[in-house]
């Protein structure tokens, strides 16, 4: 559950194969795990512990840096940590027990529960909660979601706060990821069970699999082992405390804390029936068709996709001070899983690249394969998604190709097989697809971690698209922005200039280049975001606006 800004965080997905095991080769790999995990987490910043178990069988498990840097606690493995939006797997887990004990339908209606849920007339089924389909606006999108994020709250009471924004769409019409259907969820869980939804969980699936260090987080209960999270301070490499977050809103989408070794007993449980039949749990990991027939790579709880004719089923969790990942690859009974009090560093990338080096999958990159500029300017052309400002547009200079996305800058794309290209320093792969008579009629990016649909983008006769155009400012109003600016607890966006340029850069985040639209509006070309300077107060100007990701958010200058 993602309680914070950020700009892109890429993970990688990788395909596996097995691997025979014998006492060279574990301490061979002990040592490449070791080495993987040391290069991302420093001995003296907010840790991560790893897990990685085949077949039941402990393979891995070690802790790195810090639990907490006031008091000089290094991490250790049975330290207890946030999951954050990985707790949406138990959620779903909670509502197919329900199900399989005949106390509700995933065909139900939400109305059935929360009779008084203003839907409009629209039906929406527990399992469009799940798989993030209801079209309910998600409320960490809502502009005030920082002013509340220290309020305690009811369930009713946070039920209200969104309950009557407008949908985004449809049911079914599109996916998009939800935590307000997940606090619907576990409403639902609460009505159908008669237990509250910490007791469910804890009672009903924690203690049964004798996951006795894990628990619904509250602030007021004592848990030996529980730490803090740390997220990125004003300069690089320096981090602060983790902005505080009353732990009653995350409830059913994100307020569960674990170890790894439960996340192990977690996973294994999995393949068993000690919660709900195998044939009803795997409808958890498979995708849901939407009104327009494109299926979702996102279940119940957890999202997935096929790489090397391979199943992985992952999610990941990051709320205020912490970020997780648990990958499983069943068909290799495979399961790694990190969580780290380091809220500046995704373990996604690490955790799949732990899976590779076991299972014996090379980790380089692509070899790229020489094509002449006559075969490369096949894959010429403007390709849209779903409406003319979704677009790719793919060049060629010399014999280089470019692929430039709307609103993004163009970069190097290079062959490395039968009409697939890579990135330089980019996870996303370009599949390129032809009808039968061999001509190219679609691009399809093959991105990591695909939650959602897939981005099919058609091939047309149209030129090349018209850029958003960018204006001068005069250097005295760029330099007049020059500072930083708080948005919320222990997050900053720093302002500088440099040769007439303006740039933006997060807390624990890389310098990114603001582009002009006025004098007064910017927007980046990484991410779909842009920032308004207010007007000077006595000849300073005092704030400005962040807009992403639907949220408007207000940052005050230092």
């Amino acid at each position: 559950m993602k309680f914070k800004l950020f700009f892109p965080v890429f993970f990688f997905f990788f395909c596996f194969a097995t691997m025979p095991f014998n006492a060279t080769l574990a301490q061979s790999l002990t040592d490449k795990i070791d080495a993987i995990v040391a290069e991302q987490y420093k001995p003296d910043e907010p840790g991560v512990v790893v897990r990685v178990q085949q077949n039941g069988k402990v393979l891995f498990e070690k802790a790195y840096g810090m639990a907490d840097m006031e008091l000089g606690v290094k991490m250790q493995p049975d330290y207890i940590l946030r999951l954050g939006s990985i707790t949406k797997q138990f959620t779903a887990v909670a509502v197919l027990m329900l199900v399989q004990e005949g106390k509700l339908s995933l065909s139900d209606d939400l109305t059935k529960y929360l009779p008084d849920y203003p839907t409009g007339g629209r039906k929406i089924t527990v399992a469009q909660l799940l798989n993030h389909t209801s079209g309910i606006k998600s409320y960490t999108n809502m502009v005030d979601f920082f002013k509340i994020m220290r309020t305690d709250m009811t369930l009713t009471e946070l039920i209200d706060h969104f309950k009557k924004e407008p949908f985004d769409f449809e049911p079914g019409e599109r996916w998009s990821y939800n935590n307000s259907a997940y606090i619907l969820a576990g409403a639902v869980i609460e009505k159908a069970s008669g237990m509250s939804y910490a007791d469910f969980i804890e009672k009903r699936i924690f203690q049964p699999l004798g996951m006795a260090d894990s628990y619904y987080d509250v602030a007021d209960r004592i848990i030996p082992r529980r730490i803090h999270g740390y997220d990125g301070g004003e300069t690089e490499g320096s981090f602060v405390n983790a902005g505080y977050l009353s732990m009653t809103l995350p409830y059913a989408a994100g307020s569960l804390m674990s170890t790894v070794a439960d996340m192990g007993k977690w996973d294994e449980a999995l393949y068993t029936e000690k919660l709900v039949k195998k044939d009803l749990l795997q409808q958890a990991w498979v995708g849901h068709k939407l009104n327009n027939g494109a299926m979702t790579h996102y279940g119940y709880g957890w999202g997935f996709d096929e790489v090397g004719g391979h199943k992985f089923i992952y999610h990941s969790g990051g709320i205020n001070g912490f970020v997780t990942n648990g990958i499983r690859v069943p068909d290799a009974h495979l399961y790694v899983v990190a969580l780290s009090n380091n809220g500046t560093k995704g373990p996604g990338e690490m955790t799949y690249q732990i899976a590779q080096t076991v299972l014996g999958i090379p980790t380089d990159k692509p070899k790229p394969i020489t094509m002449t500029a006559k075969q490369l300017a096949d894959y010429v052309g403007v390709y849209e998604l779903d409406s003319p400002d979704q677009w790719r547009h793919i060049t060629l200079e010399g014999n280089q190709l470019y692929s430039q996305r709307a609103g993004s800058e163009r970069f190097k794309v290079f062959a490395y097989g039968n009409d697939r290209f890579f990135f330089e320093d980019h996870p996303t792969r370009l599949h390129f697809e032809r009808d039968k008579a061999g001509k190219i009629t679609a691009l399809v990016p093959e991105s990591s971690m695909p939650f959602g649909t897939d981005d099919r983008y058609l091939r047309t006769d149209k030129d090349k698209p018209t850029e958003k155009p960018t204006v001068g400012v005069p250097q005295p109003l760029l330099d007049s922005y020059v500072g930083t600016y708080n948005l919320f607890p222990n997050f900053d966006l720093s302002i500088s200039t440099r040769e007439g340029r303006l740039f933006a850069q997060a807390t624990g985040q890389p310098e990114f280049e603001l582009f002009a639209e006025s004098e007064r509006r910017f927007f980046l070309k990484v991410v779909d975001a842009k920032l308004d300077f207010m007007p000077a107060v006595d000849g300073v100007v005092k704030e400005l606006v962040l807009h992403q990701g639907g949220q408007d958010m207000k940052g005050m200058r230092k």
